[in-house]
């Protein structure tokens, strides 16, 4: 396939690593021969080639991004890839400063700033925002039957009572917004200090932005308090932020859940340490 897709795009390639923690579709890093960095993008379906695709239209000249330099709608063995820029540097952590924390807010915010274009067709994402509540229901029972195969029953059914009573607490959506929905620490790039760009949109919607804090939070913003104060000052800079001690609860719980259920999808054996991680703050939201 990486023969075939090289192909496509007349590429002279020296060297060639596949990327890590890249789940929704595989990803290259090319060093070609007149020594240029480049990345080879393969998603995993159509629908997700078509969010992509359509995101890099849309984010272009608001919000830093690589830059989609061609791209190919595929065939019958492919179902579409993107030839990408590089954005300098490495992957955001927790080790990262608050003047870091600060700019990962303003990318977002600017993100999340940006609305359905009136008359605007597209075919890839959607805007969920008219049935929002309707959206992040169907997300939730649609795993909970993965879930159900990895928990005992007393416990699957406390979740479930905890899912319906936890949704009746929650404000009124903010939007509709451009929403990531994997806004996580691995798709945010920073170099010496300062945050280079975001990458990967394959999950994509409109919709509100409450659901776009908790992979950030889980995996960043919660080790230090240092470091949320100063994301949110950078966000509020941009655009007001919805109270997230309402919100980040519940979609705290429903992304442990949610994630359980992907585990089981992907394969539990070489997910075995997410999906741990998960069953552990399952439980303690739980019991």
């Amino acid at each position: 396939m990486l023969n075939h897709v090289s192909q496509q795009f007349g590429l002279q390639v020296l060297s060639v690593n596949e990327v890590d923690d890249s789940h929704s579709s595989t990803v290259y890093k090319c060093t070609l021969v007149n020594g240029e960095t480049v990345y080879l993008k393969i998603p995993f379906t159509k629908l997700k080639f078509k969010r992509e695709l359509e995101a890099y239209e849309i984010l272009k000249g608001s919000v830093s991004i690589p830059t989609l330099l061609d791209f190919w709608s595929g065939d019958e063995e492919c179902p579409g890839a993107f030839l990408l820029s590089e954005l300098k540097g490495t992957p955001l952590t927790s080790k990262d400063t608050p003047a870091v924390a600060y700019q990962v807010g303003v990318l977002q915010a600017k993100m999340h700033s940006i609305r359905p274009a009136a008359g605007q067709v597209l075919t890839g994402i959607k805007n969920e925002f008219p049935n929002w509540s309707t959206f992040v229901e169907q997300q939730f029972y649609s795993f909970a039957e993965d879930v159900r195969d990895i928990l005992d029953e007393q416990l699957y059914n406390k979740a479930i009572e905890k899912y319906e009573e936890m949704k009746q607490q929650l404000p009124s959506p903010d939007g509709p917004s451009f929403v990531h929905m994997d806004f996580r620490p691995a798709n945010i790039i920073v170099n010496n200090n300062k945050v280079s760009g975001m990458i990967d949109f394959e999950s994509v919607r409109f919709g509100s932005t409450e659901i776009d804090f908790t992979k950030l939070y889980r995996d960043f913003l919660s080790f230090d308090v240092s470091l949320y104060n100063a994301y949110q000052e950078g966000y509020k800079s941009i655009r007001p932020l919805i109270d997230l001690e309402k919100v980040l609860p519940f979609y705290r719980f429903t992304d442990a859940f949610n994630s359980i259920g992907w585990c089981k999808r992907r394969g539990i054996e070489k997910n075995a340490l997410f999906l741990e991680e998960n069953l552990t703050r399952l439980k303690e939201w739980l019991l």
